[in-house]
């Protein structure tokens, strides 16, 4: 290979970390902590824990444990195959990327309201002086700021720091508050109060991430995973990653369920201050202040793990839609590289490509945040959502979210069962019995919950 294509695909240490060293090398997950945990499950979580104090700790867990599968099958697609997720997809067929690209323009528009508004709610408890709708419309400048000129490594450490603030405060903020541990026993017994079926929606449709989860490839191959020899880490990282969820969410529903039981959240953007004031009249204003920061890390981690991951998403979507979809896209030749060398393609990626025409349809991990979708993308995050901005309902705005969010659920779980079963990865990356379990039950459940709302809402 020349000297300019190797400049273009750069070799990445190919030899995963053992020992204490892969503890050190944790990030990809995080990140994947951070962004799917925010503004949707925390506000979501702390309403559903309002309305029916731990009854739905089920949903929060269940969803926990169906997004750990999940978030595995996407990252072990990346290793195995070489390619995206994007590039799984085309090969399925244009209805998939197609059915992605009008999703991933919606789902856009709604959640960058949501997600500006929910680090505009603790930006105004902290500092006032604005109305949420205003810090909610700061935060989506500083954070299309922050993306557009960070690059991945700088990335990962700002959003790590963010993800042990929001750990630590919300879980001690949990333990303060010191919850019935019978009652919490009995939340994990599943069942579904009346009413409640949008809750457990946003709880298992949203707890640790929707379309964000697919972001976890791309993490990885910019930090320079590749090849089947990274599974092992990979792994671990994916579990350590919603392990931190699964607890963080726990927390939050506590929280939610013991200061603010009874209250009606989803009538009132103001509820934050409620549960703030709340803690600060029954352990001092330390306990308010502790809880908001936590608040503003989570929904700050969010929103800057959502401007990079999804915005990597539509730019990795307009690179694929020009490719061959179906058939012709199993041709040598039209799969993705990422960064790969050929050391790359011993450790067990695919290799990178040598002609000018292979290049030309490659992701290249090193310069699509510099490019013109991603960019793009980043805009339409940040300023058309801003007129929903003028609804003052935020909290609506993020169960909205999580009922989006398992619409896409469905897809990404049959897709990824068809992909990892296929004759396109090598053996060692193929699904076996347990993955298919837990695919199979998130596809069944998800398409479940989808329809069961569906109904209620318009026949019910």
């Amino acid at each position: 290979m020349s000297n300019d294509a190797l400049q273009k695909f750069p070799a990445e240490p190919m030899l995963p970390p053992t020992g204490k060293d892969r503890f050190r090398s944790l990030g990809p997950g995080l990140l994947a902590a951070a962004t799917g945990v925010g503004a949707g499950d925390l506000v979501a979580t702390m309403i559903a824990g309002a309305q029916y104090g731990t009854a739905l700790l089920w949903a929060a867990v269940l969803g926990t444990v169906l997004k750990l599968a999940l978030g595995e099958g996407v990252g072990r697609w990346h290793l195995a195959s070489g390619s995206t997720l994007l590039d799984g997809w085309r090969r399925l067929g244009r209805w998939a990327t197609t059915f992605f690209a009008a999703y991933i323009v919606i789902w856009g528009f709604v959640y960058g309201a949501t997600a500006m508004s929910a680090v505009g709610l603790p930006l105004n408890a902290l500092f006032g002086g604005l109305t949420v709708r205003y810090w909610a419309m700061i935060a989506g400048v500083v954070g299309l700021a922050l993306v557009w000129a960070q690059r991945y490594h700088v990335f990962e450490k700002f959003m790590t720091v963010l993800v042990l603030i929001k750990f630590v405060s919300v879980v001690s903020v949990a333990v303060l508050v010191t919850p019935d541990l019978g009652d919490l026993a009995n939340g994990l017994v599943p069942r579904l109060p009346e009413g409640s079926v949008v809750y457990v929606l946003g709880l298992i449709g949203g707890v640790g991430g929707t379309i964000t989860m697919a972001a976890y490839g791309y993490w990885m191959f910019a930090k320079g995973w590749k090849g089947t020899g990274w599974l092992s880490m990979m792994r671990l990282d994916n579990a350590v990653g919603y392990v931190m969820t699964g607890i963080f969410v726990v927390a939050m529903l506590v929280v939610g369920s013991t200061m603010l039981l009874g209250q009606d959240l989803t009538e009132n953007d103001r509820g934050l201050l409620t549960l703030g004031e709340a803690l600060g009249e029954s352990y001092g204003e330390w306990a308010r202040l502790l809880f908001l920061f936590g608040f503003l890390a989570v929904t700050s981690s969010s929103l800057l793990g959502v401007w990079n991951g999804v915005s990597l998403l539509f730019a990795d979507m307009v690179r694929t839609l020009r490719l061959p979809h179906g058939r012709a896209a199993e041709t040598v030749g039209n799969d993705a590289a990422v960064g790969a060398t050929a050391n790359t393609a011993a450790a067990g990626a695919a290799a990178a490509p040598d002609t000018a025409e292979e290049r030309s349809g490659a992701f290249v991990a090193t310069e699509i945040e510099r490019s013109l979708p991603f960019r793009g993308y980043l805009l339409w995050l940040t300023i058309p959502p801003m007129g929903l901005l003028f609804i003052d309902r935020p909290f609506g705005l993020t169960l909205v979210y999580g009922v989006l969010g398992s619409v896409f659920m469905p897809f990404l779980a049959i897709t990824l069962m068809l992909l990892l079963n296929s004759k396109r990865i090598p053996a060692q990356g193929r699904s076996r019995w347990l993955s298919n379990t837990l695919l199979g039950a998130s596809s069944a459940l998800f398409l479940t919950l989808l329809v069961t709302d569906l109904y209620q809402r318009f026949l019910g």
